[in-house]
C-alpha cells in the first residue's frame, strides 16, 4: 500500500544523492529505474518491463526502454543528449502498441534531467535530479496519491459502460444469464475499480488475468472464481499453500463476494474484452453516474442512449444544496477557529441520516455522501492544522452506514451498494492525500442499507427509525397518470387510500404523500425531483391539498420548471421541478426561477411558497365544469376517431376531388393546432348532412367510410366500438355559426397563445378548444398579457409548452367585472387592430408572427395597446 509522502520525499532525497554522479546510459539504467520505482514503495519488476519490442511508424523494429502498460513510457538517454528530440522520437512507438497499452505519461531522462509529459492534460514538467524532491508530487500516479477530478462527461464513464455491455452480451450469448450474470458483472466492476485505486495493489487483477490465464479464455472463469473466493476469505483462514499470486489479493468482505455463483465460461474474445476493460483508468470513473450507465448496458434497447438517463451531478446539487448542504456550510463558517464547536459539528454531521426511497443505482446517495465527506475533510483540516496525524482512521467519523435506500430493481440495488463503497474509497484517498497517510477501510465492515422492495408497499420506518432520520431525497419514477401499469395504479391508490380525484395523479406523487405521512411530528426535511405536473394543472389541488392541509407540510424551497438533462449522448430531456418541504416552517424560503428551461436559476426570497411554486398564500385552483364568470362556455374541438380515413392533406384533397367531384361540397377545412399555427391546410370529410343517396353516389367516399367502420370495430375500447354504427361521422359534431379557436398546446416561448376566429365553413379539430359565438371583447381578454400570466401559473404543461385547459384555466379565470362600455369598446377596438395587422402578413404563419424573435413591430405595438386596455378593465 502507498507510503506516506514524508517517506516518499525521504527516499527521493536519498535517490538524488546516490545517483548524482551517474551519466552512462546502458551501464546503470536498469538499476536506476528499479531504484526510482522503489522511491514509491512499488516493484518495477511487477509493473513495468525493459526493452519491450515494438514496430515503429517506419516499419522498423524498436525497443522501448521501459514500459508500464497503460501508464508510463520511459526513454533513457546518456547525459548530454537532446531530450526534446528524444520525446518526439518515442512517439513513433505508439503505432506498435495496442490501444490499452498506450501510456498516459512519457518520461525522458538522462540520469541528471527529467522531462515528464502528461498526454491527457497536455502538460510538461522539466527539472533536474537535484530538484526531484520538490517535483515528486508530479509522480502521484505512481505513489497512489494521484489527485483526480471526476467529471460526468468524462468519456471513460461511457467507454467503461460500453465495454461492460459487450462483456454482458457475450456472457448472455453463452446462456449465462439472470441474477448470476448481474452479480458477476458487479464483482468484475469492483475488481476493475480496486485495481486502479489501491484497494488492491496497483494492477494486480489485470496482471493476474494477463499472465496467469490461457489466451483462449478456457480457464478464465476458474481463475476468477478463485479470486472471488480469496477476496471473501480472511487472511488467517486462507490455505497456507495458496499461490502468492492469489494471496496478494486483500480480504474484502462486505457480502459482495459471499454467494457462490454458477460457473461462467469465457473464450478468447471475451478474455480480450476483460483485458481491454482492465486497461481503462477506473480511478477516473464517477460512481455518481457510472452505476446508471452500468445498469443501462443490461438493456440492449436502452443502450443506444447510453448515459441518457443518468442524473447529472449539477442537477443533484440543485436539490441537496438548499435541502441541507448550504446550511451546513453556513454553520461551519461561523465556528471556524472554535475547536469545541468544530468537534461538536463533526459529531453532528456523523450522525445525520439520509433516505432515498427510489434510489436506483444510488446517484443521490453517492453525491450526498461525497459532499458530506468533503465537508468533514474541511473540518478535520481546521481541527488538525499543522499536526501530524498518525492514525487517519481514528479521526474519520462519516461513514456509508448513515445512508439508506429503497429500490424495486434488484440489480440496481447491488450496483448502489458497490458504488457507495467505491465513492467511500475515493474519499479515503482524498483524505490520504490531505494528511499524507494512506487510509483504506478494509475489510468492508459497514454498508449503506439499501432494500430491494416496492417503496410504496413498505413502511419506511422499518428501514430507519423516524427519530434517527434527518433527510429524505431523490427522484422517484417519472410515470404519467395515463402511462402507469395497473400494479403502479394500485400502489398509488393504496398510498392515497383511494381519495377522491387521485386517478389523475402521476406516479411520483405517491412518494410525496408517503414521505409527508412519515414526517408527521418530526424535523425531517424532504426534497424530490419530479415532473413539473405536480405544480401545474389539475394535479395541484388534489396532491397539495393533502400535503399542505392534511399533513401540514410547508414548502421551504422550490426550483421552478427546468430542463433535466446531461452531457451524455442521447441526452434525454424531462421538464422538472424540485420541491423541498417539511412539517416545520422556515423563515428562509427560496424560489429558484428560470428565464428559460435551459437558463441558470435565479434565487428569490419568499415569504410563503404555495403549491404553484409562487410567493403567495396557499390557494388551489380546482376543476370547474362551468366558467366562474358570465362568459360563453368553452368546448373541445371535434375528435374524428377515424383512423385518419376522413382526413386529408391539401394535395390529397385535390386528387380526391378529381376522382370524386361530388365530394367537394362535403370537404371542409380542418382547424387543428399544428395547421392553424403554421399556416398549413388540412381537410376533412364532414358528412353530417349527407343523405344515404348522396353517400352511395360517391364510391371513393364509401371506401373511406368502410375503413372507418373497420377501424372502430377493431378497437379494444367499447367506447370506440359503439361509434362503428355511424362510420361516416366524426365522434364529435360541433359546428357553430362562429367560434374562437384556442390551440390546446402552444410554445412557452411565445408571449401570447395565438387565437383566431372561424365560421361554420371550418371544422375545429380535437387539438383545439373552441368558444362558440365568442366576440372581439372576449378575444381581446384572452389574447392579453394578463390572461397569459394566469396561463403561465395554473395551466398544465406538455414538456415546457402550455397545455390549455378549459376546466382549470378558462373556467377559473377571473375576468374583469363591472367593465364600462367605453373600456369594453377600447378592448374590442384593440383586438380588431391585432387581427387587422395579422392580415398584413399573409405569407407569415402565426408561429412566425408570435415568435419572440420575429414578431413584427406593429404587431408588438398593437398587443401593447391591447394589454393596456385590458389592464384598465
Amino acid at each position: 500500500m502507498p507510503l506516506s509522502w514524508n517517506e516518499i520525499k525521504a527516499r527521493a532525497l536519498v535517490f538524488s544523492k546516490e545517483w548524482a554522479s551517474e551519466h552512462r546510459e546502458h551501464a546503470e539504467a536498469k538499476s536506476f529505474w528499479d531504484a526510482f520505482f522503489n522511491i514509491f514503495g512499488i516493484s518495477r519488476r511487477r509493473l513495468a518491463g525493459f526493452e519491450t519490442a515494438v514496430q515503429k511508424l517506419n516499419g522498423k523494429q524498436g525497443f522501448i526502454d521501459l514500459l508500464w502498460k497503460g501508464t508510463l513510457m520511459v526513454e533513457h538517454k546518456s547525459t548530454g543528449k537532446d531530450l526534446e528530440k528524444a520525446f518526439l522520437q518515442v512517439q513513433d512507438y505508439f503505432t506498435g502498441l495496442k490501444e490499452y497499452e498506450l501510456p498516459r505519461y512519457i518520461l525522458v531522462c538522462d540520469f541528471q534531467h527529467f522531462n515528464l509529459y502528461d498526454l491527457d492534460e497536455n502538460t510538461q514538467t522539466h527539472f533536474g535530479l537535484s530538484e526531484l524532491v520538490q517535483h515528486i508530487h508530479h509522480f502521484g500516479f505512481m505513489a497512489g496519491y494521484e489527485k483526480r477530478t471526476y467529471k460526468d462527461s468524462d468519456p471513460v464513464n461511457i467507454q467503461a459502460a460500453e465495454l461492460m455491455g459487450k462483456l454482458h452480451d457475450a456472457l448472455k450469448a453463452v446462456h449465462y444469464t439472470g441474477h448470476d450474470l448481474e452479480q458477476y458483472l458487479v464483482r468484475l466492476l469492483f475488481c476493475l475499480f480496486a485495481d486502479d485505486t489501491h484497494i488492491f495493489e496497483k494492477d494486480i487483477f489485470w496482471e493476474y488475468i494477463e499472465l496467469h490465464t490461457h489466451t483462449d479464455g478456457s480457464d478464465l472463469a476458474m481463475h476468477l472464481h478463485s479470486i472471488f473466493h480469496t477476496l471473501n476469505t480472511p487472511s488467517e483462514q486462507r490455505l497456507t499453500n495458496l499461490s502468492e499470486h492469489l494471496a496478494q489479493f486483500p480480504y474484502i468482505n462486505g457480502k459482495l463476494f459471499e454467494k457462490v455463483l454458477a460457473p461462467a465460461a469465457f473464450d478468447r474474445s471475451m478474455r480480450e474484452m476483460l483485458l481491454e476493460a482492465c486497461s481503462l483508468d477506473w480511478g477516473k470513473i464517477s460512481p455518481a453516474i457510472f452505476g446508471s450507465m452500468f445498469q443501462t448496458v443490461m438493456n440492449p434497447q436502452e443502450r443506444r442512449n447510453l448515459g441518457a438517463h443518468y442524473t447529472s451531478e449539477i442537477n443533484i446539487q440543485k436539490l441537496i444544496k438548499p435541502l441541507f448542504l448550504d446550511d451546513l456550510y453556513v454553520e461551519f463558517a461561523k465556528i471556524l477557529g472554535n475547536k469545541p464547536k468544530l468537534n461538536e459539528f463533526h459529531r453532528k454531521i456523523a450522525q445525520l441520516r439520509f433516505l432515498d426511497p427510489a434510489c436506483g443505482c444510488g446517484n443521490f446517495l453517492i453525491v450526498t455522501y461525497r459532499e458530506l465527506r468533503d465537508l468533514e475533510l474541511l473540518v478535520l483540516k481546521e481541527l488538525y492544522q499543522n499536526q501530524l496525524v498518525t492514525n487517519v482512521d481514528s479521526i474519520i467519523n462519516v461513514d456509508v452506514d448513515q445512508f439508506y435506500g429503497i429500490e424495486y430493481d434488484e440489480f440496481a440495488v447491488r450496483i448502489a451498494e458497490v458504488a457507495m463503497w467505491l465513492i467511500d474509497h475515493q474519499m479515503n484517498l482524498k483524505v490520504s492525500h490531505a494528511f499524507g497517510q494512506y487510509f483504506v477501510r478494509l475489510p468492508l465492515r459497514k454498508a449503506a442499507k439499501i432494500l430491494h422492495t416496492n417503496a410504496l408497499r413498505i413502511d419506511w420506518k422499518t428501514i430507519v427509525a423516524t427519530n434517527d432520520l434527518n433527510f429524505i431525497l431523490g427522484n422517484p419514477p417519472f410515470v404519467g397518470s395515463k402511462m402507469m401499469s395497473e400494479a403502479q395504479r394500485q400502489d398509488l391508490l393504496a398510498v392515497f387510500k383511494n381519495a377522491e380525484g387521485v386517478g389523475v395523479l402521476d406516479y411520483v406523487t405517491a412518494w410525496y404523500a408517503k414521505a409527508a405521512n412519515l414526517m408527521q411530528n418530526t424535523t425531517i426535511k424532504t426534497a424530490f425531483v419530479s415532473t413539473n405536473s405536480v405544480s401545474q394543472g389539475e394535479q395541484v389541488s388534489i396532491l397539495w391539498n393533502v400535503l399542505l392541509n392534511e399533513y401540514q407540510m410547508n414548502i421551504h424551497f422550490a426550483h421552478k420548471t427546468f430542463k433535466w438533462s446531461n452531457e451524455a449522448k442521447g441526452n434525454a430531456a424531462v421538464y422538472c421541478v424540485i420541491i423541498g418541504f417539511a412539517q416545520s416552517d422556515s423563515s428562509d424560503k427560496k424560489i429558484y426561477e428560470y428565464e428559460t428551461v435551459k437558463s441558470e436559476p435565479q434565487e428569490i426570497k419568499a415569504k410563503n411558497i404555495n403549491a404553484y411554486l409562487v410567493d403567495s398564500t396557499n390557494v388551489f385552483i380546482h376543476k370547474r365544469s362551468t366558467p366562474l364568470c358570465p362568459v360563453p362556455a368553452m368546448n373541445f374541438g371535434n375528435m374524428p376517431l377515424d383512423g385518419g380515413f376522413l382526413l386529408m392533406t391539401d394535395e390529397e384533397k385535390v386528387d380526391f376531388v378529381k376522382k370524386e367531384p361530388k365530394s367537394d361540397k362535403f370537404l371542409k377545412p380542418l382547424i387543428s393546432a399544428r395547421e392553424f399555427l403554421n399556416n398549413e391546410k388540412r381537410w376533412c370529410l364532414w358528412l353530417v348532412h349527407a343523405t344515404p343517396a348522396e353517400l352511395r353516389a360517391m364510391p371513393e367516399v364509401m371506401k373511406r367510410v368502410t375503413q372507418v367502420k373497420k377501424f372502430r370495430e377493431a378497437s379494444v375500447a367499447p367506447s370506440t366500438q359503439k361509434f362503428a354504427a355511424m362510420p361516416s361521422l366524426f365522434r364529435d359534431r360541433n359546428n357553430p355559426e362562429s367560434f374562437i379557436v384556442v390551440p390546446r398546446v402552444s410554445s412557452e416561448n411565445r408571449k401570447y397563445i395565438p387565437m383566431g376566429f372561424f365560421d361554420k365553413t371550418a371544422i375545429a379539430g380535437d387539438t383545439c378548444m373552441t368558444i362558440p359565438n365568442g366576440d372581439l371583447y372576449l378575444f381581446g381578454q384572452l389574447m392579453s398579457r394578463m390572461h397569459m400570466t394566469w396561463v403561465k401559473y395554473v395551466c398544465g404543461r406538455l414538456k415546457s409548452d402550455f397545455r390549455y385547459s378549459k376546466d382549470i384555466v378558462y373556467n377559473n379565470y377571473p375576468f374583469p367585472q363591472n367593465v364600462s362600455e367605453a373600456q369594453k369598446q377600447k378592448v374590442t377596438d384593440c383586438a380588431h387592430k391585432v387581427l387587422e395587422i395579422r392580415k398584413l402578413y399573409p405569407e407569415s404563419s402565426l408561429a412566425d408572427l408570435y415568435d419572440a424573435l420575429t414578431m413584427p413591430p406593429d404587431l408588438v405595438k398593437a398587443h401593447q395597446a391591447l394589454d393596456k386596455a385590458v389592464d384598465q378593465c
